[in-house]
């Protein structure tokens, strides 16, 4: 399970050195092979160890074609998908179209999502939160979720 938030940096190349403690769950998870694709909802990139992502895959290519709604996941999440694998450094390389679509500058903000992480840039991570939590429904939103006990 992927916790925590961490900060890194973007090299010129497009790289990122993966946090110490994620690297090492994810060479024991999967010898270090990733996927990243994009996140149909946020500006940012999901990455996955590769086995999480076959189960996620398999759920996408289940899913009815007939429905715009399935047709739009799947261009999105698997559409985008790129698999990379961790280089001896622990750093993977994100492709300029990612990074794009990330809006990832120099400082990127690594957030632990349970079965992913999101790589978001730092700046926009830090508006996204202040906005979600600047909107009084924000809340209120949870309380909607069954079974969720924060």
């Amino acid at each position: 399970m992927f916790r925590g938030i961490y900060k890194v940096s973007l090299d010129e190349r497009g790289r990122i050195a993966v946090p110490v403690r994620v690297r090492e769950m994810l060479r024991a998870r999967s010898n270090g092979k990733v996927v990243v694709t994009i996140d149909p909802r946020d500006r940012c990139l999901l990455l996955y160890a590769l086995e999480d992502w076959s189960a996620v895959e398999k759920e996408l290519t289940d899913l009815a074609n007939l429905k715009p709604q399935a047709r739009y996941l799947q261009r999105t999440l698997v559409g985008h998908a790129l698999d990379v694998e961790m280089d001896n450094a622990g750093r993977i390389l994100l492709s300029p179209p990612l990074r794009e679509y990330a809006g990832l500058a120099k400082r990127v903000a690594v957030l632990g999502q349970a079965n992913k992480l999101e790589l978001w840039d730092e700046d926009a991570l830090k508006a996204h939160l202040a906005d979600a939590h600047e909107q009084s429904q924000a809340m209120d939103d949870l309380e909607g979720l069954d079974g969720v006990h924060l």
